[in-house]
């Protein structure tokens, strides 16, 4: 795995992210940037509840984010919501 270590601009911190975003955690992003409810959104990935909300917190603790909020901020500012 090469990992690539991005300074983000606006924090004081360094965003480590690796292979992200893969094609499975953009088309995450896209669904939970629809402000669908978890469970359809894990209904349309096929997967559980619960792998859904451990997706969500990896992503969250990749990039350092106490919230879903953060979250999408964060990787809408890193590019990540590209269209696909």
């Amino acid at each position: 795995m090469t990992e690539v270590t991005m300074a983000h601009p606006n924090c004081d911190y360094s965003v480590v992210v690796g292979k992200e975003p893969t094609a499975a955690t953009q088309r995450l992003l896209r669904l939970m940037r629809t402000g669908a409810t978890d469970r359809a959104i894990a209904r349309e990935l096929g997967v559980s509840l619960r792998t859904l909300h451990r997706r969500i917190a990896r992503l969250q603790a990749l990039l350092g984010v106490q919230s879903r909020f953060q979250l999408g901020v964060l990787a809408a500012e890193l590019e990540w919501l590209r269209p696909g």
